[in-house]
């Protein structure tokens, strides 16, 4: 049956929702490139909530996700951006889902890294000792958990360090404490406004040098790093310049798909939040790239671009929007309540166009409950044939 969906302008155009998925199914682990998918929480929509409160978390269909993630082949980069860190889930909600992760990836199997950071501080300025001691604190719970680390930025830096040598001294600090190699993470201000700036200054040129300043004084501590740039050649000049042995995740939710399939000097591996919804098609794309395939690839992973850009489109910060829509399309949880009430963050036509492109991609295993779903949805606004 046709749907009529609302696009920016208050028209309804009509829309044939296509009625088979494409057929993906678990397979062997990648060969070729380390991928990790960011991946959401899913709220408890019982909870006695507000906006304000502490995050009540699904954990059943929370970890549930991440066991789907893991069947397809891909890694769970955990209590990240994507799993709403600082937008819902506070400090409390992410050890939580930290050790409940870690655990269940040792029952899968799975790989798993988990974000350290320093948002249990309060909202008034820290001082630099607060801050590697937060960090400090954070980093204990995911060595403890077993999981790989990933260093994230810290609004709480990013307001605090004077200039390049706070941040060479903070971070020096942790690296010199980690068990084992770390994943570094700069997230532009895109993502989140509080990080303008990170490094020690706003000239990309500079705090890309005291970024690599950072990693070449502890090249044994950085198993790699994570770029959120959105800035494709950016990060191809970054990885070129990178010691022997760290690698570069992509986390550009723009242009993945060629940085993952690299050039003739080197390539990107993934860490991405696109890789939530995109899961299994993702996954199939990844070993199709493990065979030398490149075209192949890039014949999977181009028609998802459009996608991820509306998802990911201004105010970035809101995509998480988009991928737990998505999720609830596809069947992975039974409502669309987010922690931190966001579910109201992304308005009608845009999610309308979310459901559209990632129909006509074939993303929803069962495209006929992802329909009644859409339905419902713009029933409960008022839209009707």
């Amino acid at each position: 049956m046709t749907l009529h969906l609302p696009d920016a302008h208050g028209a309804l155009r009509a829309y044939e929702p296509r009625t088979e998925p494409l057929a993906l199914t678990p397979g062997t682990p990648f060969t070729s490139r380390t991928v990790f998918s960011a991946a959401h929480v899913v709220a408890d929509p019982y909870a006695d909530t507000t906006p304000d409160s502490p995050a009540a978390v699904d954990w059943d269909a929370t970890l549930a996700f991440r066991r789907h993630l893991w069947a397809h082949g891909l890694g769970v980069a955990e209590a990240m951006d994507t799993a709403q860190r600082g937008m819902g889930l506070d400090w409390a909600g992410a050890a939580e889902l930290i050790r409940r992760s870690a655990a269940e990836a040792r029952a899968a199997g799975g790989r798993i890294a988990c974000g350290v950071g320093t948002d249990q501080l309060p909202g008034a300025p820290a001082t630099l000792a607060e801050v590697r001691t937060a960090y400090e604190e954070q980093l204990a719970v995911v060595e403890e958990s077993g999981a790989q680390a990933i260093l994230m930025a810290s609004r709480a830096l990013a307001a605090t360090a004077r200039g390049p040598e706070d941040y060479l001294e903070v971070y020096g600090h942790l690296l010199r404490q980690a068990a084992e190699p770390v994943i570094l993470h700069w997230l532009g201000p895109m993502f989140d406004p509080a990080l303008e700036g990170y490094w020690g200054s706003s000239d990309l040129d500079a705090a890309t040098d005291t970024f690599l300043d950072v990693i070449a004084a502890h090249p044994d501590k950085v198993d790699g790093i994570k770029v959120s740039l959105l800035d494709a050649r950016r990060e191809i000049d970054l990885r070129r310049r990178l010691p022997k042995g760290v690698r570069c995740y992509t986390g550009d939710d723009f242009n993945y798909p060629e940085l993952i399939a690299g050039d003739d000097q080197g390539f990107s591996h993934a860490l991405l939040g696109i890789f939530d919804p995109l899961g299994p098609l993702a996954a199939e794309a990844v070993r199709v790239l493990d065979t030398g395939n490149t075209d192949g690839f890039r014949a999977l992973l181009d028609p998802t671009v459009d996608l991820s850009r509306h998802l990911f489109q201004p105010p970035t910060r809101f995509y998480k929007t988009g991928v737990v829509f998505l999720a609830w399309l596809a069947g992975h949880q039974s409502h669309f309540a987010m922690v931190g009430g966001l579910q109201s963050a992304r308005s009608l036509p845009h999610l309308a166009r979310a459901y559209e492109l990632a129909d006509r991609l074939g993303l929803f295993p069962d495209p006929k409950l992802a329909e009644d779903r859409m339905r419902t949805l713009l029933h409960l606004y008022g839209v009707t044939p």
